[in-house]
């Protein structure tokens, strides 16, 4: 495990390179974004050396690498307030969208996923395959229309944006884990399949071991093991649709800050956002390891 988190350091220097130099090649100048579009020379060149963007990108890079050494994060250039201090007051949301789309998924998924798999080749099995080859195709923008248009517009049951209430937490929890619903489910079907088909189920049920007990206390665990690494995995495919699903119900989560960051040229808080996600997803991953030894008995880390 300690060599896991050795390992995490130069990829998140990695990160911090690579979101320096991507934002350096978006077009247009960032001064004059942050001035405005009635703001004088004067005005943007006052911008331009206010923020460094005078400065070669060389020195601006070791100025940025710098900071992240001493863990500042820098200031915003829109606001001007410190960015881990705008990351973290955003951060629970998120995370909280995260966490509830992954329990969702999860539950939903590994259910259909069992069901599917024990009715094999049934109707059931057919209507599921289809309904998770339905979530694993559908763009997580266009869910999110169609349920604010069904349950917002149409019916009125749902806010359509904000977090000001646990309704509101509804519509972009579902959105979010639509996808990974659809791949859990198919993914627990496969492992599902091939482990009722293994020596040991043939055992159990020889000895006479009622069939709801052979799936959910030795079946289940068993096909559990690759689905919980695809799971991992799937949390990062989360907080990439978080971008877009924190735009699409105006959520006050780090998603939607990175886009208007984005629009704003705001370089500072674009590289600390980007930084925070890897983190997150490292930290996931780490997670993930130590699940899968807790389940598998046979795995061990050093």
């Amino acid at each position: 495990m300690t060599r896991r988190l050795l390992i995490a350091v130069p990829t998140l220097v990695g990160v911090a390179v690579v979101s320096f130099l991507l934002m350096r090649l978006i077009p247009g100048d960032p001064a004059r974004v942050l001035a405005g579009p009635d703001a004088t020379a004067a005005d943007v060149e006052l911008i331009r050396r206010q923020f460094g963007f005078d400065k070669p990108v060389l020195n601006q890079f070791l100025d940025y690498m710098g900071r992240l050494a001493t863990g500042d994060l820098g200031r915003s250039a829109r606001t001007g307030d410190s960015v881990l201090a705008e990351i973290l007051a955003r951060l629970p949301y998120t995370v909280m969208l995260a966490v509830l789309a992954t329990l969702l998924a999860v539950l939903v998924g590994c259910t259909l996923g069992v069901i599917a798999a024990v009715r094999r080749e049934g109707l059931a099995d057919l209507v599921l395959s289809g309904l998770s080859v339905f979530g694993v195709s559908m763009p997580v923008y266009w869910v999110g229309l169609l349920l604010v248009i069904l349950f917002s517009v149409n019916l009125g049951w749902l806010p359509a944006a904000g977090a000001e209430s646990w309704q509101g937490y509804i519509l972009p929890t579902v959105t979010l884990s639509f996808f990974t619903i659809g791949f859990i489910s198919r993914q627990m079907r496969s492992a599902m399949v091939e482990t009722m088909e293994m020596d040991f189920i043939r055992t159990v049920r020889a000895k006479g071991v009622a069939r709801w007990a052979v799936v959910l206390r030795h079946a289940v665990r068993n096909a559990a093991l690759p689905v919980v690494t695809v799971i991992g995995l799937q949390f990062g495919q989360l907080l990439g649709g978080a971008v877009i699903t924190e735009t699409i119900f105006a959520w006050p989560g780090i998603g939607r800050l990175l886009v208007e960051s984005i629009g704003a040229r705001d370089f500072t808080t674009v590289q600390g956002a980007i930084l925070i996600f890897a983190v997150a997803l490292i930290l996931v991953n780490l997670l993930t390891d130590i699940v899968y030894a807790y389940i598998d008995p046979r795995i061990r880390y050093d």
